[in-house]
C-alpha cells in the first residue's frame, strides 16, 4: 500500500491506517519497522512517522515499553457479521490459535427468562471460556432445549466445536440467527476469568439460532473483551433514498 500525496487526508493519518491494516493482517510479528525504515519506505518526514505511531499507541494497537521501545499490542480478533460462524474458525482466520475451557454444564431451570425464550421448563446450560493464543477473550453461555443438551453432554466440550456437533453429529440444520450486540460491564467473576478490570467495558452478544422449521436450537449469551474482539460488517448504500 502507498500514500496518496494528493489526498486531502493528512499523511500521518494515511500512514497510521496503512500500518494498522498491516498489523491486524499479521504482517509484523512483535514490532513494526524502525522509524528510518518507514521514512525510506514511504518517503515521509520523521515527524509524520512519529505522529502515525503515536496515534496507534493511543488506539491501543501499539504499546510503548519503557526502556525497550514500541511493540505491537495483542491483536483484536475480528468477526465479520452476516453469516453463522464458529469462534474457532474466526480465530484461525486471524492466524491465531483458538482454545476452550469448559467451566460448567448441566440441567437448569433458572433464570426464568431463558426458559421462556426456549419455551421449556428445564434446559441445558454450557459455560465455556474461549481463548486466542492462550489469552482469554470471551465467556460463552449456551442454552439448549433439554433433548439437544443431553446429546451434547456425550462429547468433550473442552475441544469440540459445538456447531459442528449440532450439524454433523446431531443432524440439525442451523438455518438462521438473530443477534444483538450491546455494551456492558462484567461482573467480578467475569472480569477475573477474562483477566480484565471490573470497570472495563465488554461486548454483550445475544444470539438466537433456528433450524429451517423456525425451531429455536440455541440461545447464546457471550461476554467478549472489548479490547480483544471486534465485529465488522460490510455496508452498501442504496441510491435513490433520501
Amino acid at each position: 500500500m502507498e500514500l496518496n500525496f494528493k489526498s486531502a487526508m493528512p499523511l500521518h493519518v494515511q500512514l497510521k491506517e496503512i500500518l494498522k491494516e498491516e498489523i491486524l493482517n499479521g504482517l509484523f510479528k512483535d514490532r513494526i519497522p524502525s522509524e528510518r525504515e518507514l521514512i525510506d519506505r514511504f518517503s515521509v518526514s520523521r515527524s509524520t512517522v512519529r505522529e502515525a505511531i503515536s496515534a496507534l499507541v493511543t488506539e491501543g494497537i501499539l504499546e510503548k515499553k519503557h526502556g525497550k521501545g514500541t511493540f505491537i499490542s495483542h491483536r483484536p480478533v475480528e468477526e465479520w457479521l452476516g453469516s453463522i460462524t464458529t469462534y474457532n474458525g474466526v480465530v484461525r482466520e486471524m492466524g491465531m490459535k483458538p482454545g476452550t475451557k469448559l467451566l460448567y454444564q448441566g440441567i437448569e431451570t433458572t433464570p426464568g427468562s431463558v426458559a421462556d425464550t426456549l419455551g421449556v421448563d428445564r434446559f441445558y446450560k454450557i459455560d465455556r471460556l474461549r481463548y486466542a493464543d492462550e489469552i482469554p477473550i470471551a465467556l460463552e453461555i449456551q442454552y439448549y432445549p433439554l433433548d439437544i443438551g443431553l446429546k451434547l453432554k456425550e462429547f468433550d466440550l473442552n475441544d469440540a466445536v459445538i456447531y459442528d456437533l449440532l450439524e454433523m453429529s446431531l443432524g440439525l440444520n442451523l438455518w438462521k440467527a438473530e443477534q444483538i450486540i450491546t455494551s456492558a460491564q462484567p461482573t467480578r467473576e467475569e472480569a477475573e476469568l477474562l483477566q480484565i478490570k471490573e470497570s472495563a467495558s465488554v461486548l454483550l452478544i445475544e444470539r438466537l439460532t433456528y433450524d429451517p422449521a423456525d425451531n429455536l436450537v440455541e440461545y447464546l449469551r457471550g461476554i467478549f473483551r472489548g479490547d480483544m474482539y471486534a465485529f465488522r460488517v460490510k455496508l452498501t448504500r442504496k441510491t435513490g433514498l433520501g
